[in-house]
C-alpha cells in the first residue's frame, strides 16, 4: 500500500447550544419535488436531506483537493521534489515583487 495523506476537513458538526444559521434557496418546483421524494424514501425531512447531502458533497470536494494516494515510488519522487525545489525563475521572482491586490 502506498502513502495516503492524513488531511481531512474539520468536522462542521454543530456544538450543542451553538446558534443555527439559515440558507434560503430558490429552486424549481420539479427539483423541490425530487428532493422531497428522496428525503421521504430515507425517512428524513427536506432540511435534513439537503443539509446532509450538501455537507457530504462539500467534504468530497475538499477531500478531492487535499487527499491523494501515491505508490511508494511516486511518493519518494514527490517528497524529493518538495525537499529540492527548483530555483525561482524570472516569472516567479517578478510575481513575488508585485503588490498583492488586497494590499492596493
Amino acid at each position: 500500500m502506498g502513502h495516503v495523506s492524513n488531511i481531512t476537513p474539520g468536522d462542521p458538526v454543530r456544538a450543542s447550544g451553538e446558534a443555527k444559521g439559515s440558507i434560503n434557496l430558490r429552486i424549481d418546483s420539479g427539483v423541490r419535488q425530487l428532493i422531497d421524494e428522496a428525503a421521504a424514501v430515507l425517512g428524513k425531512t427536506r432540511t435534513e436531506f439537503m443539509v446532509e447531502s450538501a455537507r457530504r458533497e462539500a467534504i468530497d470536494v475538499l477531500l478531492d483537493q487535499r487527499l491523494f494516494a501515491l505508490d511508494p515510488e511516486r511518493f519518494d519522487a514527490f517528497m524529493n521534489a518538495l525537499d529540492n525545489p527548483p530555483a525561482p525563475g524570472l516569472k516567479l521572482r517578478a510575481l513575488m515583487q508585485r503588490v498583492p491586490a488586497w494590499e492596493k
